[in-house]
C-alpha cells in the first residue's frame, strides 16, 4: 500500500472500531459509569493504571476498585478516613496491591486539594504538540507526598524512555473529542493534537507490519516515531488511529 491507500485503510478501521460497541470490552467503560467530572477522571485514571494483562481481569478489578470506593470515587478520595482505607488493603491486580491503592488515594487527594485536580496538573506542564514532559512532571507532583517507593513503578515516565501506554490511554479518554461516545473528551485545556498513541504489544506489532514503525522496542522513542507518522495522516486527531491499530491487533489478529 502507498501512504494514501494506507491512510484510507486505517480510516476505515477507525470508523469500524470507534463506536459505542467498543466500550463493552474495554476499560473505558469504567469512567462512563459517571457524570461528575471528578468521578469520571478518577475512575478513568485508576482503571487505566491497572490496564495490563487479561482484559476480563482488568474489567473485573476496575469495577472492584470502584465498589471499594463506595461507587463515589471523588467523594471517597476527598472524605475517606483511615478506617475506610483499611478495606482497600486486600485489593490485588497483578503487581498493583492494596498498599499501592491506598497510596494512590492519598496522592489523588493531594492533587485535588493542592493542585486543582488532575486536568490542571497535566495542562500546566504541557508543551506544544506533546504531552511527554507533562506526564513526567505529573509523576513528580503525584508522588510529592510520603508514599511507598515501590508504588512509583505504576506510573511510567516517558523521559525515562517508557512508552507510558496506560497514561497515554487515560489522556486519550479525557481529552479526545470523538463524538462517537467512546472517548469522553471532558478536558478542554489540552489539545487532542498533542496526544500520543497508547503503544502496546498489539498496536506496536500492527504498526510494524504496516510500515509505520521501524523501532523494535515499544518505548518512548517508538511512540515518537509512530506519532510522527500518524500526525501525517491527521495532525488534529492523530490518536484516533489507536482504534485501528488496536482493533487490527486484538480483534483481527492482523
Amino acid at each position: 500500500m502507498n501512504l494514501l491507500e494506507l491512510q484510507d485503510f486505517l480510516d476505515e478501521k477507525v470508523e469500524f472500531y470507534n463506536t459505542p460497541d467498543f466500550i463493552e470490552s474495554d476499560p473505558v467503560q469504567i469512567p462512563h459509569l459517571f457524570s461528575l467530572k471528578e468521578d469520571i477522571e478518577i475512575a478513568g485514571f485508576l482503571s487505566a493504571i491497572i490496564a495490563w494483562g487479561n482484559r476480563k481481569m482488568i474489567l473485573k478489578n476496575s469495577h472492584k476498585m470502584i465498589h471499594l470506593m463506595g461507587n463515589a470515587p471523588y467523594d471517597f478520595v476527598m472524605s475517606h478516613t483511615e478506617t475506610d482505607l483499611e478495606r482497600l488493603e486486600f485489593f490485588v491486580h497483578r503487581t498493583f496491591n492494596g498498599q499501592d491503592f491506598i497510596s494512590f488515594i492519598r496522592c489523588l487527594k493531594n492533587i485535588y486539594q493542592n493542585h486543582n485536580g488532575l486536568e490542571s496538573v497535566y495542562a500546566k506542564n504541557q508543551e506544544i504538540g506533546t504531552m511527554q514532559k507533562s506526564i513526567h512532571e505529573f509523576k513528580k507532583i503525584f508522588f510529592e507526598i510520603p508514599h511507598q517507593y515501590r508504588t512509583q513503578k505504576h506510573i511510567s515516565d516517558p523521559l525515562n524512555n517508557s512508552a507510558a501506554k496506560r497514561i497515554n490511554m487515560f489522556l486519550r479518554w479525557m481529552v479526545r473529542q470523538d463524538n462517537k461516545g467512546v472517548d469522553l473528551g471532558i478536558w478542554k485545556s489540552i489539545s487532542p493534537s498533542s496526544l500520543s498513541c497508547p503503544l502496546d504489544v498489539h498496536s506496536g506489532n500492527v504498526a510494524r507490519k504496516l510500515g509505520l514503525l521501524t523501532r523494535n522496542q515499544n518505548d518512548a522513542k517508538a511512540v515518537a516515531e509512530l506519532d510522527s507518522k500518524l500526525r501525517e495522516f491527521d495532525p488534529i486527531d492523530p490518536v484516533k488511529y489507536d482504534f485501528a491499530l488496536f482493533g487490527l491487533g486484538v480483534f483481527e489478529r492482523f
